[in-house]
């Protein structure tokens, strides 16, 4: 009797196990994520009906509200925004429900903050209270935002800016609107509570004294099932722009995000501990990142243990953001199985932006990227780097010495990325590939890239990384290639479109094992305790 039931038991872990992996799924190139869309049914609700008026003038955030409500209690369907300026406050959406903003139609969200109640809600990776959402929902299945119109968060008059950001004529106006200029005449707040909030690093326990601080995402869908936002621009967001957390079934399809490069925390989609997902035929121009994964902050992310898994991002535009496709800093609950192709990224600060730090915590990996194209990047084209607001260690003001932290639940980890197929015509580097002594960034595989750019690429506490059929075009070439506490690296078809002075430069006790298709007399350097051994030769 104890063997039947043993090898019941075993027959149901095995037949849990299959059923866990058929539902997770093994994704490639051939097999990507398929993401299920809401349907709707065709009955629709005209917000007029319930008084709402295209005046600019009239707050219709219970007209609006009450259609949506009606909408979803009778089934679903479409809620109609037709032609004019529809000013409201908060929106909530529900299931099932269509909002339908038509091309002619400008939703204005109000710039009186008093319209928006202090909520419990999410930032930047965990629990905290903000001002309510211009739009949001929370528990919902099949919802959506479509129409060719134009969704206003009023930004403008939520958000600080820094007097560089500006024109000289740009900066009197907004100093003549009102709010205060700190000391130093560099930045203006919407007001004195802001500003003291911002430099108060104490604990922020009274929100009321502080709720102009507590600037909102603008859209926040929360735990919600088959979501679709599809051609509708959004614009002017008081902080992030797109911001979907827990969903499952997540289409963002021709959307444009316009926010100016000065939006402070202007993210564009920041899709947060989400499943099947699916980001296409996007334009994006913000005042941060631009499509960006993350998943919980430290301690609280990791406790949450909820992956972004399973997304896949084509054919999208990015101009003016703090990164093209980025991942981090907050991915304490990890990110897996993403695929990013046919991207280009226009301006941007980065371009693949790739960022953590000690105390974050989580796996970051499985991550494929090809078709790639970037133009007149700020900084790097490509960064992986673990020291997100922190301190490297400076070989050179050590003496080659560097202290290694041992590794514990805090110690994030990026590895399993796939890049090929790369162009990119300006930036200030080719690529940082930046980890931590006590981890590594490890399994890092970049193929068939051209960069064209001030410096060339830098290796750091990086371990079984693979170039091939890489060309870089450096203006400064000394070294073209810096490699710091590496192992096992592989240069294959490695090249400079420009006679380098010095091609290699390897530092540090601990590098070693580093491939290359010829040592020429005098290309490699050897500094703080390398040695010549460490670079091996494959002809």
């Amino acid at each position: 009797m104890n063997m039947i039931k043993r090898s019941v038991a075993v027959t149901l872990m095995i037949g849990i196990t299959l059923l866990s992996r058929a539902q997770t799924g093994t994704y490639s190139w051939n097999n990507l994520p398929k993401v299920q869309t809401p349907v709707f049914k065709k009955d629709t609700i005209q917000i007029t009906r319930f008084g709402a008026k295209p005046d600019g003038i009239t707050l219709n955030t219970e007209a609006i509200n009450k259609a949506i409500e009606a909408c979803s209690k009778q089934g679903g369907g479409v809620v109609n925004i037709p032609q004019g300026i529809w000013l409201t406050g908060p929106i909530v959406l529900k299931s099932n429900v269509n909002l339908y903003v038509s091309r002619s139609a400008l939703l204005q969200f109000t710039s009186d903050k008093t319209q928006y109640p202090l909520i419990e809600s999410h930032f930047e990776g965990k629990k905290t209270v903000r001002n309510q959402a211009p739009i949001s929902g929370t528990d919902l299945e099949n919802v959506a935002i479509t129409g060719d119109g134009v969704i206003d968060g009023n930004g403008d008059v939520w958000r600080m800016i820094k007097k560089d950001k500006l024109t000289e004529g740009e900066w009197k106006k907004l100093v003549a609107s009102g709010g205060v200029v700190t000391e130093d005449g560099r930045s203006w707040y919407p007001s004195e509570a802001y500003m003291k909030a911002e430099y108060d690093k104490g604990p922020k326990t009274d929100y009321e004294a502080i709720k102009d601080y507590l600037r909102p995402n603008m859209v926040v869908l929360r735990n919600c099932k088959k979501v679709l936002l599809q051609n509708t621009t959004f614009q002017n967001s008081p902080c992030w722009n797109l911001h979907t957390l827990y969903c499952e079934h997540v289409t963002f399809d021709g959307v444009r995000v316009r926010n100016q490069p000065s939006a402070q925390n202007g993210d564009g989609m920041d899709i947060e501990s989400c499943s099947y997902v699916e980001v296409k035929n996007s334009t994006l121009d913000c005042g941060d990142d631009g499509i960006c994964i993350k998943s919980g902050k430290d301690e609280e992310g990791r406790k949450a243990g909820k992956a972004s898994q399973y997304i896949y991002i084509h054919h999208n535009i990015v101009y003016k953001a703090h990164g093209g496709f980025v991942i981090g800093s907050e991915m304490s609950g990890g990110a897996h199985d993403i695929f990013v192709t046919d991207c280009s990224f226009i301006g941007t600060d980065v371009g693949l932006r790739f960022k953590t730090q000690r105390g974050r915590g989580g796996v970051v990996e499985n991550i494929y990227i090809k078709n790639i194209s970037m133009r007149n990047i700020v900084g790097d084209a490509i960064l992986f780097d673990m020291y997100y607001f922190g301190k490297p260690t400076n070989l050179a003001a050590t003496n080659g010495k560097v202290e290694i932290p041992p590794v514990n639940e805090g110690t994030p980890q990026f590895r399993k990325f796939y890049i090929n197929n790369v162009t990119c015509d300006g930036a200030s580097r080719a690529m940082l590939i930046r980890g931590l002594p006590e981890m590594n960034i490890k399994d890092i595989n970049l193929s068939d890239i051209t960069i064209k750019s001030r410096r060339g690429a830098e290796l750091i506490e990086a371990s079984n990384v693979s170039l091939s059929n890489v060309a870089l075009q450096c203006s400064e070439t000394s070294p073209l290639i810096n490699i710091e506490n590496s192992q096992a690296l592989s240069f294959s078809k490695v090249r400079s479109l420009t006679t380098p002075t010095q091609f290699y430069s390897v530092s540090g006790e601990r590098a070693r094992e580093i491939k290359v298709d010829t040592v020429v007399e005098g290309s490699v350097q050897f500094n703080y305790g390398a040695e010549k051994s460490a670079v091996i030769s494959g002809k």
